[in-house]
């Protein structure tokens, strides 16, 4: 014995095409803004801070030498 199971694939088809256009839309809207869509770097909060300078990484390096030369001195 079996069972007969219809799907009504008009269905399926309208809501697929339907949030393929959503998704595309969206695509569209992010490429205009950069790849920035939540507006994050226009944030009323951001507005006063700078970003990070590229020689930053000094700043770490001469951190952890003064950490190390600190344990050194206690060390001996």
């Amino acid at each position: 014995m079996g069972v007969i199971v219809t799907k009504d694939e008009d269905d399926n088809v309208a809501l697929t095409e339907k949030i393929n256009a959503d998704l595309r839309e969206r695509a569209a809207r992010t490429s205009e803004n950069d790849g920035d869509p939540d507006y994050v770097k226009d944030s009323e909060y951001l507005k006063e801070l700078k970003s990070t300078g590229r020689f930053t990484w000094i700043w770490f390096i001469l951190i952890a030498l003064a950490i190390a030369a600190a344990i050194f001195i206690i060390l001996i």
